[in-house]
């Protein structure tokens, strides 16, 4: 059997795909690829069925904030080949003010709880996921406590005054 290179997941990928691959990156040897959002469920098919990659595994989702050089949110997926042991990871941004993207639960069921996660702490919700609502968090939060929206610090706090503890 021929060993599955990061080079021959980049060619199929696009081959199959082409406009939607935006970046292919390597860092610390983890094929990353940026997609656009609205080929994730066919980039997450292809790789799931497809004969020789078998993408098989989704390890993880999460969510991501970044405020510069744009305002972005994204979802990131975490892909495991196990009989192969080969590793990929997909990203895809959107604008903070359309946090929207397909969810992978038709491909992987294991998404559910993941994508809920995702949208409890980031606000990103995922299009035609069976039960989109909060996991940890109350349901009246009104906010999405790891977007980068809010003070590291409260400044009124007295309980980390320095000279309090001799310092």
């Amino acid at each position: 059997m021929e060993e599955l290179t990061h080079q021959r997941i980049q060619e199929k990928l696009t081959e199959k795909f082409g406009d939607a691959i935006i970046k292919v990156e390597e860092p610390y040897n983890l094929l990353t690829i940026t997609i656009k959002r609205e080929s994730l469920l066919d980039i997450l098919r292809f790789l799931y069925n497809d004969q020789e990659l078998e993408f098989q595994f989704l390890t993880d989702i999460t969510g991501v904030h970044f405020t510069a050089p744009e305002e972005v949110l994204g979802a990131v997926y975490h892909l495991h080949n196990l009989p192969k042991n080969k590793r990929i990871r997909l990203k895809a941004f959107f604008p903070k003010n359309d946090p929207v993207i397909d969810s992978a639960t038709p491909v992987f069921s294991g998404a559910n709880w993941m994508e809920r996660e995702t949208y409890d702490f980031f606000g990103i919700q995922f299009k035609g996921h069976p039960n989109l609502k909060r996991i940890l968090n109350v349901d009246d939060l009104g906010y999405f406590p790891l977007r980068k929206e809010y003070a590291l610090e409260d400044s009124t706090r007295t309980d980390k005054d320095d000279s309090l503890f001799g310092r």
